[in-house]
């Protein structure tokens, strides 16, 4: 997998004599980089370095956020990465990322209210801004004070909006493939699912129909032939309870308004440090909508995932990782020069 470095105006030092110190969540210091977490455990004697790999093993787990109970996986040591899914997806989207990121980081990967198998309230309030007061919430009930928000699709929409309501609570976004009102790709079936008459029968004709769920996930890839059985098996899961395809139907019904909340707030985001991460094929949000959202943004670099699709954290698993990891970890030494340790 190729990547194209389409934009940067991101901010870069070259520190010399000037490195700062960083200071880990458990005390070590090293002077010219962060160690992982394999490293940092092997040194201490805690660990054989065969024994690493299943410490960074996701585990499973559940919160309250408000009166709904949220499942979401964690792995991992360090600071905090908290991962969002998207639109008729789950925290599944992340299953390959979430062990690599997890070698520099604690990972946090939820269902958020409505998606996969946590809660799905029937009064759940769909509007952009109550999904991103459950991140908060969920952020919360963790005990996260501040981590590195990443986003897909939907979720990319939603972690813009966190931002706002809590800027010093992200230290930078991760966008990738983020929704947006630029993006010409769906607008005919949008408008489709916004018929009441569509918008009643799609949730019972769309929950067995299972062609019609792989029809929807080879959308989503570059490369169709990639998707496995367990991928799709994976996806139709929770598909079946109650309540995920009307809840779909219930954000698609505030697109519009949501688009124009978006666009209101990006002035109050611009100097967050942000990475937009597209796949050059994807068919669900186009390439040339990433160029008028920059333009909104100070300090932002954009990666272009070639041959990749809409979820390219599931293509190119390693790849998306590495351009992940690479840009937070050019982020952390962007601190003021008097800053001699990161805590």
């Amino acid at each position: 997998m190729l990547t194209r470095l389409v934009t940067s105006n991101t901010i870069q030092k070259n520190w010399g004599t000037e490195a700062p110190l960083y200071r880990s969540d458990r005390g070590d210091i090293c002077s010219d980089r962060i160690l992982t977490w394999e490293e940092k455990l092997y040194e201490a004697g805690k660990i054989l370095p065969e024994q690493a790999e299943e410490l960074l093993k996701p585990a499973e787990d559940w919160v309250r956020v408000g009166r709904l109970k949220v499942r979401f996986w964690r792995a991992g040591s360090g600071p905090a990465v908290v991962l969002l899914h998207g639109l008729l997806g789950y925290s599944f989207s992340w299953r390959h990322a979430i062990p690599i990121l997890a070698r520099n980081a604690t990972v946090f990967a939820p269902d958020m209210p409505g998606a996969g198998f946590s809660d799905c309230g029937t009064n759940l309030d769909c509007r952009l801004s109550s999904a991103a007061d459950r991140v908060l919430g969920f952020l919360d009930a963790v005990g996260i004070s501040s981590c590195d928000l990443v986003g897909s699709s939907y979720g990319g929409t939603t972690a813009a909006i966190v931002a706002e309501l809590a800027p010093d609570r992200v230290r930078s976004l991760i966008l990738v493939s983020p929704a947006n009102p630029w993006s010409r790709n769906g607008r005919k079936r949008l408008r489709l699912l916004r018929n009441p008459a569509v918008a009643w029968i799609f949730p019972k004709l769309a929950r067995p129909m299972r062609g019609l769920h792989s029809y929807f996930v080879r959308r989503m890839y570059g490369d169709p032939s990639k998707i496995t059985r367990e991928t799709l098996q994976g996806y139709a899961r929770p598909l079946a309870m109650p309540g995920r395809f009307e809840h779909a139907i219930k954000i698609v019904r505030t697109w519009g308004e949501d688009m124009r909340e978006l666009e209101a707030i990006l002035p109050r985001i611009s100097g967050v440090s942000t990475l937009f991460v597209w796949g050059s094929k994807d068919r669900v949000v186009d390439l040339e909508s990433a160029e008028h959202l920059g333009r909104h943004f100070q300090r932002v670099r954009t990666a272009v995932m070639l041959g990749a699709g809409h979820l390219p954290q599931e293509e190119c698993p390693e790849e998306f990782c590495r351009i992940v990891a690479d840009f937070l970890g050019e982020t952390r030494l962007q601190i003021p020069a008097t800053a001699r340790e990161v805590t």
